[in-house]
């Protein structure tokens, strides 16, 4: 069952993107307990090794969408923390996963991101392979926004949808089909089913 909502913020480096989410999460604790305990496993495995780092882990995780047209300087794919591409884009194949952003906590200068750049997700959904490359959360401390509080108790991410040239119009309904509790698989296998291209571009498809 999906929770739909209109609202979302995310940051690029210094610069900020507003669109619709929800102001005041709920079951924060439980949802910090829930990044914590992937972090935690991301680390064991790292520590472990090559082959363990790369073991799999599935849990449910909000997730909302930023397009070309809504990102931070608007009209752009700007994106703070560059891993395969140089601006937000990928067309969804483990070789080529579209851009996702995270939360994080300011310290001084400094951002801390909820999850590494690099990482990758994929979602069953969309059967999309996500990377992250981007920051979501605004101001000087977005610690205490939507992005990294999270909602409801879920993780809440925040995939790259394109829409650049299918139309603004396009990718907002884009962005609000898609946006919803789904499940998420940290650490993805390489050969789950993709839907390759744009996510806007490609109709925005969604699967069960």
């Amino acid at each position: 069952m999906l929770e739909n909502l209109a609202e979302v913020s995310k940051t690029s480096g210094s610069h900020t993107k507003r669109a619709a989410g929800p102001q005041k999460p709920k079951r924060i604790n439980q949802m910090q307990i829930k990044k914590t305990c992937l972090q935690v496993t991301m680390a064991l495995g790292l520590m472990l090794g090559a082959g363990a780092a790369q073991a799999e882990q599935q849990f449910s995780a909000f997730l909302t969408g930023y397009s070309y047209w809504d990102n931070t300087p608007r009209g752009s794919t700007a994106i703070a923390r560059p891993v395969l591409h140089r601006g937000a884009g990928g067309t969804g194949t483990y070789a080529d996963p579209v851009t996702l952003a995270v939360g994080h906590v300011k310290r001084g200068s400094r951002s801390i991101m909820d999850f590494p750049a690099g990482t990758r997700f994929y979602f069953p959904r969309l059967r999309k392979y996500a990377i992250v490359e981007d920051l979501c959360g605004d101001g000087n401390a977005p610690q205490n926004g939507p992005c990294h509080s999270g909602y409801k108790g879920y993780v809440w991410l925040d995939i790259y949808v394109d829409g650049r040239r299918a139309g603004n119009a396009a990718a907002n309904q884009c962005m609000r089909r898609l946006t919803g509790i789904q499940r998420a698989i940290i650490n993805p296998k390489r050969n789950y089913p993709v839907e390759k291209g744009a996510i806007t571009e490609t109709g925005c498809r969604v699967f069960r």
